[in-house]
This record gives C-alpha cells, structure tokens and sequence, in this order.
C-alpha cells in the first residue's frame, strides 16, 4: 500500500521545499528524504495500492483508455533528477513508467538514448545505485514502474537475485530487448516466482508463428516495435503498425503497446486511434532532459512536455 501525492502537475520549480517528505509505506511515517520541489496546486493526498501492469490495462480497458507509457534513462543527468521526473512523471497522470537501466552496449537503443546512458555510467550510476534511489521513491508513487534493461547485467547477478531485488524495490515490470525467446524460459520462470511481469517485445520483421510464441510468453502487455531499427523520433509512424496490431490482436487478447519513434502528441493519438493499448513514447523524454541547461529546466520541460502527450489520449 503506497500513499500517494497526487497533484494537478504544477511544480514550483524555483522555491525549496523546508519540510521532508514522509512516506506512509510502513506503519510508522518514515522520514525518507527532502522534497525538492513543493507543488503549486492544493495537494490530495489519498491512499490506494500500486497495481501491477495487466490490471493497470484492466483498469484502463474498463475506462475505454490508452496507456500513456513513458520511458527515462536512470541517472541522466543524475539520479536525484531521475527520483524528481519520476514523481513529475507519475503527478501528470502516466500509467506506467519505464526506467532504463543504463548500458555500456545498447544495441536496441538509438543516439539520444545512448547518449544518456553514457552520461549517467560516466557519473558513477550503477544497479545497485539505482536500487537505492526507488527504494526511496517506489512508496511515493501511485504509478507501476517497469524496469527496461539489458540481459547480461541480469545474469551478473543472477536471475533469481536479480528478480528478488526488483521485486523487494517495488519494481512491477521488466523489459528485456535483447534477450531471444528461445533463452526466456528461465527469465520467466524466476519473474513469475517474483511476481514480477515479463514484457517481451515483436516487430514488424518477426514473423507470424514466432510472433504468436512470444504473444503467448509475454506477461503485463505485448511490445509492439513500431519500426525496423533502433529507438529514436520518428517523422511518422509506419503505417505498417496499424496492420501489425489487428494481427497481433487476432492472436491475443493480452494488450499491446507500441514504442519506439513516438515523439509528438499527434503521433500518440494516430496510434490509439490504430487501436493500440498503450503508447510508449522515450527518445522524446530522454531528450527534453538532456538538453536542458539545468535539471530544475529539465523537470518543468518534461511536466508540460508530458501534459501535452497526455492529452493527447483524453
């Protein structure tokens, strides 16, 4: 049971907040770190449990809904801005967040994305760091987070460690791209164990048999790769992913979130419109971070940078 500080996604980004924030996670308030920055609207403060992936769509289903995804770079430019943009992030209405793990070797990721992920490892970010940093904020959040990383640091530490970790963090998801079907059977077996919810990705190349096994693997909701390459903004959206939607959903019931080269608000409406579940947008949001002059620039660009992609999908 989380408590969770619901704003109208205002903040006040030159004034720092005098007080702490407390976090009701446990039965007795914890003191567990100062607010950074006070929201200017009245602030509610209401009590619900953070709900897992699929009953996230669930919910949203019943509500004839689209999932508005968005994906950050931990660390970038620090870790105490990513605790900060998660909570803007989570005040602005996303139903769930992607985190990215950085990597040394982003195969799947494009310039911006990896660009970031050589920022935050050249400041010293480390899972075990990361770990450290949503241990604080997780309590904070109303908003299921999904964990996007690479395969070779799960089996570092060992799948079964590695889903225990995530799992005691308050991490819901997990977003494995490099990782081929045929080698996710023990993944899934230690997510399951871990309550934690297996993402598998298709594309546009992935043929139709083998796009149905992984339909039939994943958990939380189905991956849908908007284009051939790697991650980045696009001009538009393939039309293609239209296409690729009605057959994955003639193979599934499981809901379908597309990413990969969404960047605008009009993008985000065309592919709702498609009839997809859920709209991942994170080259876009990485961006509007790490080009900004300062973190407390960075927060406010990606508030009303956020609104405006939700807005899209109400």
């Amino acid at each position: 049971m989380a408590i969770a500080l619901k704003s109208s996604c205002f903040l006040q980004l030159n004034k720092p907040d005098s007080g702490f924030r407390v976090s009701f996670y446990s039965k007795k308030p914890i003191i567990i770190s100062v607010k950074r920055y006070t929201p200017v609207a009245a602030t509610a403060i209401r009590t619900m449990e953070t709900v897992g992936l699929s009953e996230t769509f669930d919910r949203l289903k019943k509500q004839g809904k689209v999932a508005f995804i968005p994906y950050i770079t931990a660390g970038d430019p620090d870790l105490s801005t990513t605790a900060e943009a998660l909570k803007v992030l989570d005040s602005c209405g996303s139903d769930i967040i992607e985190l990215g793990v950085p990597y040394s070797d982003p195969l799947a990721d494009g310039p911006v994305i990896q660009a970031a992920a050589t920022r935050s490892l050249a400041r010293g970010t480390n899972f075990d760091s990361i770990i450290s940093m949503l241990k604080e904020v997780v309590p904070q959040l109303s908003t299921p987070i999904a964990l996007f990383t690479y395969y070779n640091p799960i089996l570092k530490r060992g799948t079964g460690r590695f889903m225990s970790t995530i799992r005691d963090t308050g991490v819901h998801g997990l977003v494995v791209p490099d990782v081929p079907l045929e080698e996710t059977e023990t993944l899934r077996e230690e997510a399951k164990k871990s309550g934690i919810e297996l993402v598998l990705l298709t594309t546009p190349t992935t043929p139709t048999k083998r796009m149905k096994a992984i339909v039939d693997a994943a958990e939380g909701f189905v991956y849908l790769v908007s284009s051939v390459g790697v991650t980045g903004a696009r001009a538009s959206v393939s039309g293609k992913v239209q296409a690729l939607l009605q057959e994955i959903k003639e193979a599934t019931t499981k809901p379908v979130a597309v990413g990969f080269g969404i960047s605008t608000p009009e993008q985000v409406k065309q592919v709702a419109g498609w009839g997809a579940d859920g709209v991942i947008v994170g080259s876009a949001m990485v961006k509007v971070l790490g080009d900004a002059k300062s973190p407390q620039e960075g927060l406010k660009e990606l508030e009303h940078f956020t609104r405006s992609l939700k807005s899209a999908l109400d």
